[in-house]
């Protein structure tokens, strides 16, 4: 969901924008992947790094499984060398999809919380589902669960403080991330920074990312009969996200841990932040984290190189997408070498602006051979990929400059055909209800659109 929801939150965006975003700069990602110097790669388990004779055995399982693929060994050694968190094994990784799938899972964990929560998110509205959130929040504060929420200043911008503040004066911890208003900043006034991740950690043990914000707008989901005519104010909200248990949650934590000691949080009460985690099942994880301080954007650097190292099929499937040269240079350069390259990206949008400018580029892509759908009967707000059968990701980030120069963002990878599959399951369904965009009609769109999408492109680095 963006910010530009209604004509104040539109304006404050705006002044974000100008701000600060001009002087960003993505990097050259040749160069910093030319960086790799052919280290071999190495997993993780519950007990801490496995020896290098462990790891090249678990990479040759996982090979022996994919076939004829080469990315799993180039990718993971790349992502190793660029990102420095490391691969996890153990895990169980759940697929959820949409709000209330979601939304169940997330209260089942909160209600069996134990010693603490921590709830990190762009949005938390002071609607039904926001309110079902702040009940049993404050609810487990009372039995003793110690409760420590982070939300976004701009994210938050049309929640009354009266919501925040009965949180807080239920004793729960209630931090805000970069606040609009300078005076109330406790780091350098940073407005174009925000905090775009979904993330809530239970008892250390379970972890919830994804794209779902805290918000009513995702519970009608997106099962909506395909022959229905939906309109962009009915339709409901695509979305997913990931229900992980295992030892990767460590990671996760230390990402929570990390945001409120950058935004200055007060001291967190003692609590088991970090127990000692079991192997839960047998996925493989990488937790990956991007903010602007980092000298590039990690989850950026990953994808590109990930489609770069693509043989067979890149599938993506995202929300906003406004695309800076260099991503589309990969994913043109991948459809070129004979990958199959589908993009599934939203028909309408709750932001004008970056629909038309992501539409701006279709014909170079259609052009270079990219397959292009777009999904009709729901309000598209997923943001995942899954490359070769082998690869997946499923975040808070966007293909567009935002999410990887002014974001703070959290993506997982996960390895191996199993998990892959059930992405490539849900890709396909979407599929199902996504209308293919060819190059010949969409050479005879209206002119109005392309006036739409010409000014938007001039907006693209901002947007």
């Amino acid at each position: 969901m963006r910010v530009a929801r209604t004509l104040k939150q539109a304006t404050v965006m705006a002044f974000c924008l100008f701000a600060a975003a001009a002087c960003s700069m993505l990097p050259d990602t040749d160069v910093l992947i030319d960086r790799h110097t052919g280290q071999a790669a190495r997993f993780e388990n519950a007990r801490g790094p496995v020896s290098a004779r462990s790891s090249a055995a678990i990479l040759a399982a996982l090979k022996r499984k994919s076939g004829d693929i080469d990315i799993l060994e180039k990718q993971m050694v790349l992502e190793q060398a660029i990102v420095g968190s490391p691969l996890i094994l153990g895990n169980k990784v759940t697929l959820l999809q949409d709000g209330a799938e979601t939304y169940a899972a997330m209260f089942a964990a909160v209600r069996n919380a134990r010693d603490h929560i921590n709830l990190e998110s762009y949005i938390i509205e002071d609607d039904e589902i926001g309110r079902q959130f702040a009940d049993l929040l404050l609810a487990q504060q009372v039995r003793g669960v110690q409760v420590n929420l982070i939300y976004d200043s701009v994210g938050g911008f049309n929640t009354p403080k009266a919501f925040f503040e009965r949180l807080t004066q239920g004793g729960i911890e209630v931090l805000e991330f970069n606040p609009i208003n300078p005076f109330a900043a406790k780091v350098p006034w940073a407005i174009n920074n925000r905090d775009h991740r979904k993330l809530l950690v239970v008892d250390g043990q379970t972890a919830f990312i994804g794209g779902i914000n805290i918000s009513s707008v995702y519970s009608s989901g997106s099962v909506v009969g395909r022959t229905m005519k939906v309109n962009e104010n009915s339709a409901g909200w695509r979305d997913t996200d990931l229900q992980i248990e295992g030892p990767v949650v460590g990671e996760f934590q230390k990402l929570f841990m990390q945001t409120w000691e950058k935004q200055h949080g007060k001291p967190l009460a003692v609590r088991d932040y970090f127990p000692a985690l079991k192997v839960q099942g047998k996925d493989i994880v990488r937790a990956i984290g991007s903010t602007p301080d980092d000298p590039y954007s990690l989850i950026y650097l990953t994808l590109i190189s990930a489609i770069g190292n693509a043989e067979k099929q890149v599938f993506l499937t995202n929300a906003y997408f406004v695309p800076d040269p260099q991503l589309l240079a990969s994913l043109i350069d991948a459809a070129g070498r004979g990958v199959d390259v589908k993009l599934i990206l939203p028909s309408h949008s709750d932001s004008a602006v970056v629909f038309h400018a992501g539409r701006s580029h279709y014909a170079s892509l259609l052009k270079g051979g990219v397959k292009i759908y777009e999904r009709g009967d729901a309000l598209l707000h997923s943001k995942t990929a899954v490359i070769d059968g082998v690869w997946s990701t499923v975040g808070s980030t966007n293909l567009d400059w935002r999410s990887f120069l002014s974001n703070d963002e959290l993506n997982a990878v996960i390895l191996g055909r199993e998990f892959a599959q059930k992405m490539q399951s849900m890709f396909d369904k979407d599929l199902e209800a996504s209308q293919a965009i060819d190059l010949e009609s969409w050479e005879r769109r209206p002119l109005q659109f392309r006036f739409k999408e010409w000014g938007a492109r001039l907006l693209q680095r901002l947007l």
